[in-house]
């Protein structure tokens, strides 16, 4: 494992995270484009869900190859990342057993979001964020729950509607489980730490 982490911090694979992301970030946008259209102004910024969460991380790359760190912006990162990433991966194996069927852009999203959990997790020891930066990760994670599952600003996916009360259940409990893990591999002081190149 010693290679492991020289790699992750490596100029090369930095550049080509961050143009993976930004392709993501910028497909996720369009994925979500009928829906904005429909959105109150005052919710905008909580319903592209996944697409906001690789722009953080994209964020947070730019700052490594400009060797710096945007604290705030890193616990923003790992707490989206890994609970839109595992969510958007549970959400279309529950589409596949409740049709019978995925297509390929449900395999696609699978393939994406399941990357997006691990990039964020993967990174983690060379974050540099604090307590006061995971709480307002937290906040605006358990707020974005509110407005998706008592505003009814999720997002949609027809065949899995009669399941939203479960689903903003399981949800709720998948974002505490996000900043859970977001300390563990952060914050607490027993926690692997590592610089950049």
């Amino acid at each position: 494992m010693k290679w492991f982490y020289p790699l992750l911090a490596h100029r090369s694979v930095l550049w080509l995270l961050l143009i993976v992301n930004v392709i993501g970030t910028i497909y996720g946008y369009i994925w979500y484009r009928y829906q904005l259209a429909e959105t109150p102004a005052v919710f905008l910024p909580f319903v592209p869900d996944s697409p906001t969460a690789s722009l953080f991380f994209v964020l947070v790359l730019i700052a490594f190859l400009l060797r710096r760190h945007f604290p705030l912006l890193e616990a923003l990162a790992i707490v989206t990342l890994v609970k839109y990433g595992v969510w958007a991966v549970v959400m279309n194996l529950l589409v596949w057993k409740v049709t019978g069927t995925l297509d390929v852009a449900g395999w696609m999203l699978i393939v994406s979001h399941g990357a997006m959990a691990i990039e964020g997790i993967v990174y983690a020891p060379f974050y540099r964020f604090r307590w006061p930066h995971l709480l307002f990760a937290a906040v605006w994670t358990l707020h974005n729950d509110i407005i998706d599952y008592v505003f009814g600003m999720m997002p949609r996916y027809s065949v899995l509607n009669e399941y939203m009360a479960p689903i903003g259940y399981f949800t709720f409990w998948l974002s505490l489980a996000s900043i859970a893990v977001s300390y563990m591999l952060c914050v607490r002081k027993s926690r692997l730490v590592l610089s950049l190149n």
